[in-house]
């Protein structure tokens, strides 16, 4: 006989930490308006990301993200 416990067929999922003031339906809401967006509307939505005044978008190493958003994340 065996005596190892059986797992689960379905293991508990964890719950999903959210940004302060972010609630699942409010995460449901952004997907769903990205779902619905057309692709000439997506693009049109970087293009003006772009162009926003006080932003500024840039590439950078991926290893060199964690340590960017620390430094973002105390100011």
């Amino acid at each position: 006989m065996n005596n190892h416990a059986k797992k689960p067929a379905h293991p508990k999922r964890r719950r999903q930490k959210l940004p302060r003031g972010w609630d699942e339906a409010r995460v449901r809401k952004v997907i769903a308006h990205y779902e619905r967006q057309t692709e000439e509307e997506a693009v049109a939505e970087d293009e003006a990301a772009y162009k926003a005044d006080q932003q500024t978008v840039m590439i950078v190493p991926t290893k060199l993200v964690p340590a960017i958003r620390e430094l973002i994340a105390r100011r």
